[in-house]
């Protein structure tokens, strides 16, 4: 059998015996890098750790003492990906991370809530849910969904919590006349075996579901809807979070809230106009300072040509700029008789760089410039810029430069 736990998914702890253990391999995310673990997979006699399907992620947890880092499924078998191997026909413990296992019980049985209240109430039918990391998506057969309508949805699902209603779940064989009264669902999967699962809110809703639920609505405390977003094809994604994520989230927006009365001065009602007036002083305070840098880049390159030293080689850095900025002082210096090098952005982090001057020259010098500030940028009519992952060798690009225009002026003498 492959998930133990088709009727009691509160329990916690589970003794089964190892069936086998293959050497396996996982790929899985850190931090937004694809990364490939070396491991096992391993099937046992039962097991209480639920394999993803449904829309629903898996559970982890432990056998023995070794975590669980994947549970599939493969036809009726659950496939556990562990990053030890396990001795085969051993008996084991499986514990479940009943955190992750309860957020998902209450995320899972509040989507089958809101579906099927989004349905008898307005007639949405959903077409598709995901359970996301921090937030759930239910995609409703719909164009949009009016802001009363997500108040009266959400008021008739939290209603229905506080009455208590009680969640069951009954395995039926696959030609038992009742199955019939709750295909709803989009059908079973090709390699599905066994017993048909159906998971019934009393009075409410009737569904075939693989995925771990409460024994009560009662359980999911409370759903708040977040807000509705334009789906595809012409369909609503509905935002939601159940049980505990709303006390996460009312938790954390409170520590915001406790955070923006100390910066803004100001009680939670002002942070709205408070911050409308900080975004309007900033665009003046930029609109200003662009004002001022496009001025001193005429005086800059008016200084420099006013220089009766000034030679073929004018070289700048400046922590405040930006591309305008530096195309003003390319444009008034006269490049064809001078190399331009130019840079903005922290002087040892990352920034943006311009090279002006004889087109053969800046071609022939560009690719090295960009290599030695680690950027990325291309060149064309005597310009090669774009942007630098680090001006920390800037002095030595400026050295290279100078030794450049001082060779080219021996060969002209």
């Amino acid at each position: 059998m492959a998930f133990q736990c088709q009727r009691d998914c509160y329990m916690k702890e589970f003794v089964t015996s190892v069936v086998s253990c293959c050497p396996a391999e996982l790929k899985h995310e850190v931090n937004g890098k694809k990364e490939t673990l070396k491991g096992f997979n391993v099937k046992l006699q039962d097991t209480i750790l639920f394999p993803e399907g449904g829309g629903q992620p898996d559970d982890h947890g432990l056998i023995g003492d070794v975590p669980v880092l994947r549970v599939t499924r493969q036809g009726p078998e659950a496939i556990h990906f562990v990053g030890s191997p396990l001795e085969v026909g051993q008996e084991v413990q499986v514990q479940v991370d009943w955190e992750r296992r309860f957020d998902h019980m209450q995320q899972h049985s509040g989507q089958h809530l809101i579906t099927a209240l989004a349905d008898t109430l307005f007639g949405y039918k959903t077409t598709s849910w995901e359970l996301g990391r921090q937030r759930s998506t239910i995609e409703l057969d719909t164009p949009s969904v009016k802001p009363a309508q997500l108040q009266a949805l959400e008021e008739a699902i939290n209603e229905k919590i506080r009455v208590q209603v009680p969640v069951t779940v009954q395995l039926l064989s696959i030609d038992d006349p009742a199955v019939e009264k709750v295909l709803r669902s989009r059908g079973l999967p090709d390699d599905h075996a066994g017993p048909i699962r159906i998971v019934d809110i009393e009075g409410v809703d009737a569904n075939m579901c693989c995925g771990t639920h409460v024994s009560n609505l009662s359980h999911l405390q409370v759903i708040k809807l977040l807000g509705s977003e334009k789906g595809k094809k012409n369909k609503t994604n509905l935002l939601f979070l159940a049980g505990n994520r709303v006390l996460k989230y009312a938790e954390k927006s409170y520590s915001t809230e406790r955070s923006l009365v100390a910066l803004l001065k100001t009680g939670p009602d002002d942070h709205v106009d408070a911050v409308d007036k900080l975004q309007k002083s900033v665009k003046l305070l930029q609109k200003t300072n662009l004002s001022l840098l496009r001025d001193m880049a005429v005086l800059i390159t008016q200084n420099f040509k006013n220089d009766p030293q000034r030679g073929n080689f004018f070289s700048l850095h400046k922590k405040e700029g930006d591309n305008e900025f530096m195309n003003i002082i390319a444009n008034e210096i006269n490049t064809e008789e001078t190399l331009v090098f130019l840079t903005v952005g922290e002087e040892k982090g990352p920034g943006l760089f311009l090279l002006a001057g004889p087109s053969g020259r800046v071609a022939d010098m560009g690719p090295r410039v960009l290599e030695m500030l680690q950027g990325k940028g291309a060149g064309k009519n005597g310009r090669f810029q774009g942007k630098a992952n680090s001006l920390a060798r800037r002095g030595e690009v400026e050295a290279f430069l100078q030794q450049h225009c001082k060779h080219h002026t021996t060969e002209e003498e």
